[in-house]
């Protein structure tokens, strides 16, 4: 090192080894207790989505209790939720928008009014409606609890504290190697990749739900229920060509016997015979 000349190297080689230890252990300590409050907030957004889901798949499956218009309607506002979450909402917790915490879910409101409006016929449907107003308050309290994740980051002054400790760790090794540059830069080396590691790893999972590591709405999409099919309706026959030729009647088969005809006899008895019975004598009467 340029400074480390005269009795400046004889400061810098004077600089006991034993303070690179407790140095080393503080600055690990802040890359884990980061590291555990990024991947709690991880967890927790996986948690919130797939709590979610699982109440609107509740919703969907006791849904079929009442089957009808109040089933088809249930299962198309839980359909547009999800819809709207995957399309709308994803992108502003992305963002971490602020304003995706005054955004009321009006299809999870629809959905607990009308399970609410709805009059049971029996202790079945009662229980079904009891059960399905609880899932959809869980989906609601799910739905909150993962824009509140989505606004969780490492605040300013816990990177600052990391920084501050790995130059702190790095002056140390330095200072150690003031006699040999080329050992300081080798070991200054290797520890600020591993500072640069840590760092990349920490930022990777600090915002949940954004980056490639993110979490995304799989887990509604794949209970997201199936549109209602369109009524099938039978097209019109298309009306007559005016000039167009007479449909030909269908081929005679040879092999089917002709039809029987009515033959009047004297008696006034008329009998059924086949034009081949007939014989050549009656046949000009």
């Amino acid at each position: 090192m340029v400074l480390a000349t005269g009795e400046r190297a004889r400061a810098f080689k004077a600089v006991s080894p034993g303070i690179l230890s407790p140095l080393g252990v503080l600055f690990g300590l802040f890359v884990a207790f980061t590291a555990v409050q990024v991947w709690n907030d991880n967890d927790r957004a996986n948690a919130a989505v797939d709590r979610e889901a699982s109440a609107l798949r509740e919703v969907v499956v006791l849904a079929a209790s009442f089957p009808g218009e109040p089933q088809a309607r249930l299962r198309a506002l839980i359909r547009r939720h999800i819809e709207a979450a995957a399309t709308q909402e994803w992108p502003m917790m992305a963002h971490r928008t602020a304003a995706t915490m005054n955004i009321t879910p009006h299809h999870l409101d629809e959905a607990l009014q009308l399970t609410l409006a709805l009059t049971p016929s029996g202790q079945g449907q009662q229980i079904a409606q009891r059960e399905i107003a609880t899932e959809l308050g869980a989906a609601l309290d799910a739905r909150h609890q993962r824009f509140v994740v989505s606004l969780a980051e490492v605040k300013f002054v816990k990177w600052s504290f990391l920084f501050v400790q790995a130059f702190c760790v790095m002056i140390i090794i330095a200072l150690m190697q003031s006699d040999n540059r080329l050992a300081t830069s080798i070991t200054m080396g290797v520890f600020a990749t591993g500072v640069a590691a840590s760092v990349v790893l920490i930022l990777s999972f600090d915002r949940p739900f954004i980056g490639q590591l993110s979490v995304g709405p799989d887990s509604l999409l794949r209970v997201m229920p199936e549109a209602a099919a369109p009524p099938v309706v039978a097209a019109p026959a298309a009306p007559p060509v005016p000039g167009a030729p007479a449909a030909a009647p269908p081929p005679i088969n040879p092999l089917e016997k002709p039809a029987s005809k009515p033959v009047a006899h004297a008696g006034g008895v008329a009998s059924a015979v086949f034009p081949s019975e007939i014989s050549p004598a009656y046949a000009g009467d």
